[in-house]
This record gives structure tokens, C-alpha cells and sequence, in this order.
């Protein structure tokens, strides 16, 4: 049996842009890709703290150490510039792989810099 879980998540992210005009993604400061251990066009699920909007994309590498959070394409009316947002991703993984598999759970100070790697 397989059962999808957490993979990774990044806490209180603030969006600092929204580009209705781009076809799509969330464009996230590299180094927060990075610290969570996420990848370039890896599919997240993104959780806006503030409204309580969901929506799944994939992340593109913004600048690095920018702080960057960028909602692209029609997700950009899901947030708003200032928003905290939660991003996440998930695996799928064998009963075996389980009792050893651990999160990566990053949260993130008020200017989108890493703070805590738990």
C-alpha cells in the first residue's frame, strides 16, 4: 500500500507580488526552494492563511535571497500582496519508506527569509 505524504512546507510566507497577466506558477525566492528542499516546476498546494483561498500550481525559481512570493496567472485573485500564505508539497510512499520519513517543515521571518528548519 502507498500513502501520500507531507513532503514539505513553508510557513508564513508573505506575498509580495501578483501577476495576473503570466500563465501560471508561484514564483518563490530559490533560496526558500532550496531550505525546503522543494524543486523548480514541483506541484505545490497553496494555502492563503488570510482568506482561506487553496489553489495547486508548480514553483518557479525566483531570485535568490529576494524573498520573493509571486502568485501568477489566474491564482494571482486568490492573494493578495501582504497575504500570509502556507506552501506545500506531498509524496507518495511506500508502509516501508513511512516510519522513517520525516517533513521538512521551513518557516520564514516577515521579510521571507528563512528562519526555522524543523
Amino acid at each position: 500500500m502507498q500513502r501520500i505524504l507531507l513532503k514539505a512546507k513553508i510557513q508564513k510566507l508573505k506575498v509580495t507580488g501578483a501577476n495576473l497577466e503570466y500563465e501560471g506558477s508561484l514564483t518563490l525566492d530559490e533560496s526558500l526552494i532550496e531550505a525546503a528542499g522543494m524543486i523548480p516546476f514541483e506541484k505545490v498546494h497553496v494555502y492563503n492563511i488570510s482568506n482561506g483561498e487553496r489553489f495547486s500550481t508548480y514553483l518557479i525559481k525566483g531570485v535568490k535571497n529576494s524573498g520573493e512570493v509571486v502568485v501568477n496567472g489566474a491564482a494571482a485573485h486568490k492573494a493578495k500582496v501582504g497575504e500570509e500564505l502556507i506552501v506545500a508539497s506531498y509524496v507518495i510512499l511506500d508502509e516501508g519508506e513511512i516510519e522513517f520519513f520525516r517533513p521538512q517543515i521551513l518557516i520564514v521571518d516577515e521579510k521571507n527569509r528563512p528562519k526555522e528548519l524543523k
